[in-house]
């Protein structure tokens, strides 16, 4: 769920204005054990309707399976065997077609450039063509009558024909107003090799072009792992330009490689490469959060991410103690892949903890919303 400003301020209001009074209770006195909890604040009051209305879920503490994370950084790369080099046609000026541009997405056949040679030193070759085929043209209807009334030798006249159809060819290989640079795959734009307006070589690279059919995810292991290498085998990671944790198990995802040799280029590193459908959030060049996923542990206290609270440098969730009443928990946090993340101490199998919604319950609680006569605290 996202907030913004105003709805903070909305549920700040909501919540200080639905405090009950100690008529309309009815709850009487309640009494928490919070030594054995070892409680850090005063009771939190959340009306259950306010709860329900604002999204506030709990769940019951249980050990379960846990994996040993590495949290690394990383780059999105496309395959290769996804790429495609567009290249100039023949030498001369090239001329974008307007929208071009790194990230756009192409069919096969667009025309993305055009190349010309017109107005330069030495003119345009497409022009040149065009006046040899019309020279050789010219030559050969000139001949053919004289050919045919044994004037002119069948050698000459052949070799005459010969350099017609040759003309014709170069012509017709290069007519129109300069060459064109094509796509030949559908996909994105990724780099642009040369500015608008600048001179080309026939055969240069104008763009390349990513498929985006399979991805290839980099992670980038610091040596002090090396012994945790053999146990990864899959992976999480979060893009800069999305708070979403993208999960290479959900995406047909697939270790493929780990080289050694490959760490020269960042010393103090092993790469680790994953391959993944592309499901349309990751985008080729991108630099990305990895959460290397390991060896399963057994018996390990895990929360969502979203149950945890920072303040001035330590972590706190929520535990409810009965319908409206929370008390905000000190914790140890451990791992974390992304999306949950390990309690390593502040809480026991017994506690019912926020799971969702603790932003709102930390507004309650910045409230200071207590009900008279139903204080927890004797």
């Amino acid at each position: 769920m996202k907030f913004n400003k105003l709805y903070f301020i909305g549920v700040l209001c909501t919540l200080v204005g639905c405090a009950p009074s100690a008529q309309d209770d009815g709850l009487g006195h309640h009494h928490h054990d919070h030594a054995s909890h070892g409680s850090t604040s005063d009771e939190i009051v959340l009306k259950p309707a306010d709860a329900e209305r604002f999204g506030v879920y709990t769940q019951m503490v249980k050990p379960q399976q846990f994996n040993e994370v590495v949290k690394v950084s990383g780059q999105i790369v496309s395959e290769p065997s996804n790429e495609s080099v567009v290249s100039a046609q023949s030498s001369g000026i090239v001329s974008f077609v307007n929208g071009v541009v790194e990230g756009r997405d192409v069919a096969k056949g667009s025309v993305l450039a055009t190349v010309s040679a017109k107005g330069m030193v030495g003119g345009d070759a497409n022009e040149s063509a065009k006046i040899a085929y019309e020279a050789a043209k010219r030559e050969l209807e000139r001949i053919t009558p004289l050919h045919k009334d044994g004037i002119v030798t069948t050698k000459d006249y052949n070799a005459a024909k010969q350099l017609y159809e040759q003309a014709q060819a170069a012509y017709n290989a290069n007519s129109g107003c300069g060459s064109t640079a094509v796509a030949a795959t559908s996909g994105v734009i990724t780099q642009l090799l040369v500015k608008q307006g600048e001179y080309v070589e026939a055969g240069s690279p104008i763009a390349t072009i990513s498929g985006n059919v399979r991805l290839t995810l980099r992670a980038d292991l610091p040596e002090k792992y090396y012994n945790l290498l053999s146990t990864i085998t899959t992976a999480n990671f979060r893009t800069s330009y999305s708070p979403e944790v993208i999960s290479l198990s959900e995406l047909n995802g697939k270790k493929v490689s780990t080289s050694s040799v490959a760490a020269s280029s960042q010393p103090g590193y092993i790469p680790v490469y994953f391959t993944f459908d592309n499901n349309g959030m990751a985008v080729p060049g991108a630099f990305v959060e990895v959460y290397l996923i390991g060896s399963t542990r057994n018996n390990v206290i895990v929360l969502p991410i979203d149950a945890v609270t920072e303040q001035q440098g330590k972590f706190y969730v929520y535990v409810k103690l009965d319908e409206e009443c929370y008390e905000k928990r000190l914790v140890t946090l451990g791992q974390t892949n992304g999306g949950e993340v390990e309690i390593l101490s502040g809480l026991s199998r017994k506690d019912e903890v926020v799971s969702r919604g603790a932003i709102i319950v930390k507004l309650a609680e910045a409230s200071g919303v207590v009900p008279e006569g139903h204080s927890h605290n004797h």
